[in-house]
C-alpha cells in the first residue's frame, strides 16, 4: 500500500485529512479513490492503515483502521556533516534516513565551499527537511530524523549535548578502527560521528573535537568523498549497535 504522513496532532481526529501535498499525490499521481487503502505515519513511531473515505475537492479525508507503534532503534546515532557542495547533502540526508539516523546536524566547517545566509539556511533546512520525509515514505522508515539548522563545529561543541560516544573521521596517523573503538564502548544508547568536507577537517578543527571527547576513527586506507564517508560510518554503526 502507498504511505503518507500524516501529523501526530492529527492521529485522533475522527476524520484526518491528508495536507495539501500528500493529497495532491494521492489523487494527481497515484490516482487513488474513495475506499482505497493507504498506510500512513507519523513520524514518531506511528504507523497505520487507513481508508480513504471522502475526496472534497482536492482534500482526501481518512478513517485510521489500526494502529501499531515501531520501537526506537537500539542506539540513536547523530551524523554531523559538513555540507558538501551541489546535492551532495539531500543524499546523504536520504541515505542517512534509510541507514538509521535519528538526528543530522549540518556543519559548516572551515573547508565548507558552501557558504549560507541566514536566508539560505533556512530554504536549505526546508528542503532537506522535505528530503528526509520522502526518504521515510518510500524505504518504510516511521520516524524521521531531526534535521538541526547548519552551524559550525564549535557551535556544536558548545550546544552542551552529550553521547555516549563521540567519534569523528579522521586521515591523521593516530585514527583508530571503529570496531576497536566500539570494542571499548559496549551497547552504547547514543553514538555521534563527524565526517567532514573534502579536504577534510583542518587540524584546529580536529584538536576541538578531540577536546570534546571524540575519537578519531580511520575509513580504511582509500580516502573516500564525504558523501561516501558518511555511508560508511552509518552503515558501519548500524552493522554493529542496531542487530
Amino acid at each position: 500500500m502507498h504511505r503518507f504522513y500524516l501529523p501526530p496532532a492529527d492521529w485522533n481526529s475522527a476524520s484526518p485529512a491528508l495536507a495539501a501535498t500528500e493529497s495532491h499525490h494521492a489523487l494527481e499521481v497515484l490516482r487513488l479513490t474513495a475506499s482505497d487503502r493507504v498506510v500512513v505515519f507519523d513520524g514518531q513511531g506511528g504507523e497505520a492503515t487507513a481508508q480513504i473515505t471522502a475526496l472534497e475537492g482536492k482534500t482526501v479525508r481518512l478513517k485510521i483502521l489500526q494502529k501499531t507503534t515501531t520501537p526506537s532503534l537500539a542506539c540513536a546515532i547523530t551524523l554531523a556533516q559538513a555540507i558538501p557542495k551541489g546535492k551532495n547533502m539531500d543524499f546523504i540526508i536520504q541515505k542517512a534516513v534509510e541507514l538509521g539516523a535519528s538526528r543530522i546536524v549540518p556543519l559548516i566547517s572551515d573547508r565548507t565551499i558552501v557558504q549560507l545566509d541566514e536566508g539560505d539556511a533556512a530554504k536549505k533546512l526546508n528542503k532537506w527537511q522535505e528530503t528526509a520525509l520522502e526518504a521515510c515514505k518510500q524505504c518504510g522508515q516511521n520516524r524521521i530524523p531531526e534535521i538541526l539548522p547548519p552551524r559550525p563545529p564549535k557551535a556544536f561543541f558548545e550546544s552542551g549535548e552529550r553521547f555516549d560516544l563521540q567519534l569523528i573521521a579522521s586521515l591523521q596517523p593516530d585514527a583508530r578502527k571503529i570496531k576497536d573503538v566500539l570494542a571499548e564502548h559496549p551497547a552504547p544508547l547514543s553514538v555521534c560521528v563527524l565526517v567532514g568536507p573534502e579536504g577534510d577537517f583542518t587540524p584546529a578543527e580536529l584538536a576541538l573535537a578531540k577536546s570534546h571527547g571524540c575519537q578519531p576513527v580511520t575509513l580504511g586506507p582509500i580516502i573516500l568523498r564525504t558523501e561516501t564517508a558518511a555511508l560508511y560510518c552509518l552503515s558501519v554503526l548500524a552493522h554493529e549497535l542496531f542487530v
